[in-house]
């Protein structure tokens, strides 16, 4: 909230500079005045405008977080601690200031974490896998915002930082609930705690046009299969639970080409390449995990659908109809990234 606290403070700054120039040339009133020189002033008497300068809405005092629980705000948070990767992109959209994070587990070349990943004053949280979980102390956080990969660890993050400061859940359910809404409720949120519910709205409304535009150019006769690719292995994504890639059947209303079972195993399911060939797709949506985790000497995902023999005969290889996601997909999983991923269906569908 760094950020936001100097935006309004050079507003009010130029507010009152106006404010003294306007006073200068005589007395407002509420209504119409005849200056001396009888020139008409009209003075509208609404100051509810400087609430906003910037561009900025206020922020919530108040918010409910994606568990459901009600959370005291600090006015103007100086410790902002956040570990969720779906929401790094959309705070650093909006310059909120952070004074530590899971710098390891951010994106790779996505300019817009540079202001966090370029930042030597940021704390560095580590990974997941083994966090240095002294740095909710050594912050001084007063707002936590806590989800994904450290959800796991909320119990002695709570324990760490104690009572006084704002904990805020950001998870989303994706078992138990829609993708697309959960990333709407989730985005909504981020606006009200930073005041950008201006901002929330527009990444909403442009999450729902690609969703509408894959829509409308996806062929429901079509049938597409979803795979993760790792170690080497071309793994498959099962329809609604599978990772990153399942959740999109239901939002879009895709055609399975297979209807087997799976899980969120983030690495994907395992599955014979012959299955996939029998089950013959029309289109293929691929996930590179090693190349979003930066994997050395790993084959990619394009290199391993194009050596497998095979799959050589399937529809969905030979005609081309092969979507890649953003390697960085995976370590993101945001709004952004998914709203990206429907606009590149869209543009496949209709080619």
């Amino acid at each position: 909230m760094k950020a936001l606290h100097r935006t309004r403070s050079g507003a009010i700054a130029l507010a009152t500079v106006v404010a003294l120039m306007l006073a200068a040339c005589g007395s407002d009133t509420d209504g119409d005045e005849t200056t001396e020189g009888g020139e008409t002033s009209a003075t509208s008497g609404n100051d509810s405008d400087s609430e906003n300068a910037g561009g900025e809405d206020a922020p919530a005092s108040e918010v409910t977080d994606m568990a459901g629980n009600t959370v005291a705000l600090p006015e103007d948070p100086q410790s902002i601690i956040a570990t969720d990767n779906r929401i790094f992109g959309t705070l650093a959209g909006w310059g909120v200031e952070l004074s530590a994070a899971p710098l390891d587990l951010m994106p790779v070349g996505e300019d817009v974490l540079s202001i966090y990943l370029d930042n030597a004053d940021i704390q560095n949280l580590g990974t997941h896998v083994e966090p240095d979980m002294e740095v909710f102390v050594t912050a001084q956080p007063d707002l936590v915002l806590n989800g994904q990969r450290f959800t796991q660890y909320e119990e002695d993050i709570r324990d760490t930082i104690g009572d006084d400061v704002a904990f805020v859940d950001t998870n989303i359910d994706i078992e138990n609930n829609p993708i697309d809404e959960q990333l709407r409720e989730l985005t909504t949120l981020l606006g009200e705690i930073f005041g950008r519910q201006a901002d929330a709205e527009q990444l909403i409304a442009d999450f729902d046009a690609s969703i509408e535009a894959a829509k409308d150019a996806y062929d429901p006769e079509q049938t597409v299969v979803g795979l993760v690719t790792s170690g080497g292995s071309i793994n498959y994504s099962a329809p609604s639970t599978g990772r990153a890639i399942g959740p999109v059947f239901d939002v879009i209303g895709l055609t399975p080409a297979l209807e087997l079972d799976g899980s969120t195993n983030h690495q994907g399911d395992d599955i014979s390449v012959e299955a996939i060939a029998q089950a013959n797709p029309d289109w293929i949506i691929v996930l590179d995990r090693d190349a979003g985790v930066g994997t050395e000497d790993s084959a990619t995902a394009q290199e391993l659908i194009a050596e497998s023999e095979a799959l050589a005969g399937v529809t969905a290889v030979q005609e081309g109809n092969i979507i890649y996601l953003n390697p960085n997909f995976y370590t993101a999983e945001d709004i952004q990234h998914y709203t990206e991923l429907f606009n590149q269906m869209a543009e496949a569908f209709s080619e």
